[in-house]
């Protein structure tokens, strides 16, 4: 007699979409009693994750959405290092170092040939700037109290078109935040109003390489010469920090000679992200000290429980190495050359997508030629439609393309921003040129449609209201005639 074993499900029998665990809806907020086959729980994810946008359509984000098939095998194969391991991983650890050198010398810092560079990996420019404020405000209050002068009120000025993680910064470490404001046709940081901000409990003026909003270079040449002047006559010492988040990884190919970095003397910190036009996945970002100085030493920890003495400053501990070998195949495998070819094509597409914007006679370019490959645009006339109508309508054929409104004091500019990235081709720029311009004629058609069912509205409601008078007078009248003619009948 043959016997068989009966398995605990017949499951195995049935494909994935006919089983019960496809079929059967899964709780939401609740971890599941029990388990489920491996092939089902795949299948439940990967078709959510299908109603999620395009990343490669994801014009909003600056975040690179495409690397070579050979980074993305040394991505998989180190998924499983904790970069914080240093002991364990003491090449990858290196990896790190060398491109906090790379990036150092490209940032034109003050590194003898024998010298190492100071700086670190970070998980985005979020954390690159934290550590980058903390090191300032450290140094302030420091200075202040060694002057025998009270040091708690630090504030930073900025831009009001600085990203979110100042912000941040500001309120999580307790230190004001004065923000120059934006005004129509401006909408970078102006250097001398910023100067002007500036006083004694300043910790840093933080200048934006490559503005979120349009784009645009601040003038770094411009801020730090001001800064120089103001800090002669006051017996300050203000410095700058350079939030080079979009932008580090621009001008260095770009324009080698625009002054905005460590040749600038007042320039102490630097941040860059590496997951934007450093071209790697998110998230890793860089930030680098001028010199050793510029990074208080109170701030460096130092750990041995992991195998050797382990100098770290970082707010996170546990991170993933993939994204710092990353960064590194990236340097090497691209080279300075083939950096400047990705960001002239980046700047040859957006060229031609701003081009093409501009032929619509619908739109005023915002941006500038000159910084971060994106175009910045607003109607002209927002009395049919907004930009905000035309986003929502771009998302019909994938197109994720944010609009938003300016800072203060320039809140009523809306605008639209494409991003251009490496993997965003001359093809794609042409095709969503064609599809805005099928936007454009939707919105007007619609708009002619309400404007003459208006039209034909307001008629029909003035004409009712004029036979309704007629029908008025009319019925008065008649009325009138039966009453004089009735009082006839009795006088006679």
């Amino acid at each position: 007699m043959i016997t068989t074993r009966v398995t605990d499900s017949e499951e195995n029998i049935h494909s994935t979409f006919g089983s019960r665990f496809v079929r059967d809806p899964l709780p939401r907020y609740k971890m599941p009693e029990k388990s489920i086959p491996k092939d089902a729980a795949y299948q439940i994810i990967n078709d959510e994750l299908m109603l999620d946008g395009n990343p490669r359509l994801n014009l909003a984000s600056f975040v690179t959405t495409w690397m070579e098939p050979e980074c993305d095998k040394l991505i998989m194969a180190s998924i499983n290092k904790n970069y914080v391991d240093m002991d364990e991983y003491p090449v990858t650890t290196e990896l790190q170092n060398r491109c906090v050198n790379m990036i150092a010398h490209l940032f034109n810092a003050p590194v003898g040939e024998s010298e190492t560079a100071i700086g670190v990996g970070t998980v985005g420019s979020s954390e690159a700037i934290m550590l980058a404020g903390l090191a300032f405000k450290r140094k302030w209050q420091q200075r202040r109290r060694d002057q025998g002068l009270p040091c708690d009120k630090p504030n930073i000025v900025t831009g009001a078109n600085v990203q979110v993680c100042w912000e941040k910064f500001a309120r999580y470490f307790e230190v004001e935040l004065k923000e120059v404001k934006l005004r129509e046709g401006y909408y970078v940081m102006d250097p001398e109003k910023a100067v002007e901000m500036v006083d004694e409990n300043t910790i840093c003026v933080a200048a934006i390489l490559g503005s979120t909003l349009t784009g645009e270079f601040e003038d770094v040449k411009v801020l730090n010469d001001l800064l120089v002047q103001k800090n002669a006559e006051t017996g300050w010492d203000t410095p700058i920090h350079v939030d080079a988040a979009s932008g580090g990884f621009i001008a260095p190919f770009l324009y080698p000679d625009l002054e905005w970095d460590f040749r600038l003397p007042l320039v102490k910190s630097i941040n860059v992200s590496g997951h934007k036009y450093g071209l790697v996945y998110a998230g890793v970002g860089w930030v680098i000290w001028r010199t050793k100085d510029d990074l208080p030493d109170d701030l460096v920890f130092h750990i041995n429980y992991l195998g050797a003495d382990q100098p770290t400053f970082t707010l996170n501990f546990s991170k993933g190495s993939s994204q710092i070998i990353a960064q590194y195949y990236q340097l090497i495998r691209l080279g300075f050359e083939g950096y400047r070819n990705i960001i002239e094509n980046c700047m040859e597409n957006a060229r031609v997508l701003k081009e093409g914007i501009e032929r619509t006679g619908q739109f005023e370019v915002l941006s500038k030629d000159v910084g971060v490959p994106l175009v910045a645009f607003m109607l002209k006339d927002s009395t049919k439609h907004t930009v905000f109508d035309i986003a929502e309508s771009l998302r019909r054929f994938g197109w994720i393309v944010p609009a938003y409104t300016m800072p203060a004091d320039a809140q009523h500019i809306a605008v639209m921003r494409v991003v251009i990235r490496e993997d965003f081709n001359r093809s794609l720029a042409m095709r969503l040129v064609t599809d805005i311009e099928k936007v454009l004629q939707e919105h007007e058609v619609r708009a002619n449609r309400l404007s003459a069912t208006t039209v034909i509205k307001t008629d029909a409601e003035e004409n009712h209201a004029k036979k309704t008078v007629v029908q008025i007078q009319e019925e008065v009248t008649r009325h009138w005639k039966k009453f004089v003619k009735g009082r006839k009948a009795i006088v006679c």
